[in-house]
C-alpha cells in the first residue's frame, strides 16, 4: 500500500510537470524592449509577459534603455540562455543583423515587434499597427482642428515634426501624414514658415521630447516674431509634451494667443490629461493589449508547426526580404471620445486621468 501511495504521488507529480499550464513545456520567449522612458513600452512588456504566461510560456523581459550595445548584449544573452523565440522592439532597426545570424544558427525564431528590423533575412514575422494610417489619422485630425479653431485664418501656419530616423515606423508616419498635408501645402491652404520638411530636417533622434522642445524654441524665435503658429504635426506624445512646453513658454494658450493644434500618438497618460485640459488636441491610440495578443498568437502557431496569421505580405520590405506582417488598426483619440476608447475599454482607470 505504501508503495502504491508513493507511485500515485509520483504519477500526480509527473502529470503536473507535463501539464500544458506549465511554461516549461511550451518554451522560453525572450522579449527585448527599447526603453522604460516611454510608458507605452512598459505597457507593452507587461502585457506580453502576462499573456505569454497565461498561454503557458516562460518569459525573459529586458529593457535596453535606448542603448544599442546594451540591446545587442541582452539579445545575445537570451540566445545563450536558450530562448526559443525572440520578440524584439529594436532601438535601431538596422543594427541587429549579426545578433540575428547567431539567433538563426541556434534555431531561434524572431518576431519584430512594432518596429521593423531591417537588413536581415532572419526576421520571421512582424507584428505592428498600420503605421501609414497612423500618420493619416494624425494629419487629418490636425486639419480638422485647424478648421474648428482657426476658421477665419488662411493660410494656416504649421510646423512639422518627425520621429526618430533610425525607426522605420517614423517614415511611415511621416509619409501617411504628408499624403494629407502636401496637397494643402501645394494649394496654399497651409504654409510652413520655417521651410523645414522632409525626414532629414524634421526627424527627432530617439523620439526625444527635449530635442523636440529645443527645435520648437528655435523655430519660434526664428520665424514667429510677427506671426502665430496655428498647428504642429507631432508623431508621438513624448514629442508633443516638449512642443507644448515650448509654445506655452512664449504665451500660447493664454491671453489672445490660442493654443495651436498639436497631434500625438500612443495615448500616454500625461498627454491624455493634456487633451482633457484643452492643450494637446489629439493622439492616436494603439492598443498594446491587442498587439501582445497577436504576438502571442504568432508564437503559439510556430510552436504548433502552423503558419501564424498575417494580413500583409507586401508592405514591409526590410531590405533583404518582405516580412510577413499583421497590422492592427490605430484609433484617433480626442476630448470627445477618450472616455469611451480608453476608460470604458479598461485600458486606463478614470482616476489615472484626473
Amino acid at each position: 500500500m505504501r508503495i502504491l501511495r508513493i507511485a500515485g504521488l509520483l504519477a500526480v507529480s509527473l502529470a503536473a510537470l507535463t501539464s500544458p499550464l506549465h511554461a516549461a513545456d511550451k518554451g522560453l520567449v525572450g522579449i527585448s524592449m527599447p526603453t522604460k522612458s516611454s510608458a507605452r513600452w512598459i505597457d507593452d512588456g507587461n502585457n506580453m509577459v502576462r499573456q505569454f504566461r497565461e498561454a503557458g510560456y516562460e518569459t525573459d523581459l529586458q529593457y535596453a534603455e535606448d542603448d544599442i550595445p546594451n540591446q545587442l548584449a541582452q539579445i545575445e544573452n537570451m540566445v545563450t540562455k536558450g530562448v526559443n523565440v525572440l520578440v524584439i522592439a529594436a532601438i535601431d532597426g538596422t543594427t541587429l543583423s549579426n545578433a540575428l545570424e547567431n539567433a538563426a544558427a541556434a534555431d531561434v525564431k524572431v518576431i519584430a515587434y512594432d518596429r521593423l528590423i531591417r537588413d536581415s533575412g532572419n526576421v520571421d514575422y512582424y507584428a505592428t499597427f498600420d503605421n501609414f494610417k497612423v500618420g493619416v489619422i494624425q494629419a487629418a485630425s490636425l486639419v480638422e482642428g485647424l478648421k474648428a479653431r482657426f476658421p477665419d485664418v488662411k493660410p494656416w501656419n504649421v510646423e512639422i515634426f518627425g520621429g526618430s530616423p533610425d525607426d522605420n515606423n517614423a517614415y511611415f508616419f511621416y509619409n501617411g501624414a504628408m499624403s494629407i498635408l502636401q496637397p494643402l501645402i501645394d494649394n496654399g491652404s497651409i504654409v510652413i514658415p520655417s521651410g523645414q520638411t522632409g525626414m532629414d530636417k524634421v526627424g527627432t533622434l530617439r523620439w526625444d521630447g527635449a530635442v523636440a522642445q529645443a527645435r520648437m524654441d528655435n523655430i519660434l524665435s526664428a520665424n514667429y516674431t510677427q506671426k502665430h503658429v496655428n498647428g504642429v504635426l507631432s508623431p508621438y506624445d513624448g514629442l508633443s509634451i516638449g512642443i507644448l512646453s515650448s509654445l506655452k513658454g512664449v504665451g500660447y494658450g493664454s491671453g489672445d494667443l490660442p493654443m495651436p493644434i498639436v497631434s500625438g500618438q500612443d495615448s500616454e497618460v500625461q498627454s491624455v490629461k493634456s487633451i482633457i485640459a484643452g492643450e494637446q488636441y489629439s493622439t492616436v491610440f494603439k492598443d498594446t493589449r491587442e498587439l501582445a495578443h497577436v504576438t502571442v498568437g504568432m508564437v503559439d502557431a510556430m510552436f504548433k508547426g502552423e503558419e501564424p496569421a498575417v494580413n500583409d505580405t507586401e508592405t514591409y520590405d526590410n531590405g533583404v526580404k518582405v516580412v510577413p506582417s499583421y497590422l492592427l488598426e490605430p484609433v484617433e483619440v480626442d476630448k470627445s471620445n477618450y472616455e469611451k476608447i480608453l476608460v470604458e475599454s479598461g485600458y486606463y482607470k478614470a482616476d489615472q486621468l484626473k
